[in-house]
């Protein structure tokens, strides 16, 4: 059971990111800095957030408390990201000590108990609270590329209007294991 959770939510991880990086794909380098409007954020502020959410949440996700002392979560907000590289280096750096953490789960330690600001969670109940977190967070990410292309977004997952023709063809392949990334372009 625990096995099959890890590696079912390491798969909607993988999803969330992988409809984060179709949007980045979409883009101009301005565009990932554009706001709406003070008050909002950016597609930068959300991957700064993330990737301070991230670090903090994963860094010794089994012994410490995943509000770490030296996160300064408030500064996440501001417009810190630069440039698309530096986007890019913190978007890959916070997945990557995401799944690095993810693979150290198994069946010894799963019942261990995390502290996320000093509130007792299981195993499952602080993944599926990040998981739920980033897909928020990646939501929104999509929402604003959406809104900077316009007519000229390249949808990510079935296209408007094309429901029946991309169930016709799911449905001709057969009953088959998988997961959301199968639904992606």
């Amino acid at each position: 059971m625990e096995l099959e959770y890890l590696q079912s939510v390491t798969k909607q991880f993988e999803y969330y990111k992988l409809l984060g990086e179709k949007t980045f794909y979409q883009l101009q380098g301005n565009d990932f800095f554009w706001q709406y409007n003070e008050e909002s954020n950016s597609i930068a502020i959300i991957v700064n957030h993330l990737w301070g959410n991230m670090l903090s949440r994963w860094t010794d996700f089994l012994t410490s408390d995943g509000e770490k002392e030296w996160r300064d979560r408030d500064l996440e907000f501001e417009s810190i990201i630069q440039t698309k590289e530096e986007l890019f280096a913190k978007w890959n750096a916070g997945w990557e000590i995401l799944f690095a953490a993810l693979s150290t789960v198994n069946h010894e330690n799963f019942n261990t108990e995390i502290y996320i600001r000093n509130q007792a969670h299981s195993i499952m109940e602080a993944i599926n609270r990040q998981l739920a977190h980033y897909s928020y967070h990646v939501g929104q990410i999509v929402y604003l590329g959406r809104m900077i292309k316009g007519q000229h977004w390249e949808t990510l997952t079935i296209p408007k209007g094309k429901s029946v023709e991309f169930n016709t063809e799911k449905f001709a392949k057969g009953k088959h294991k998988g997961y959301f990334s199968d639904d992606l372009k």
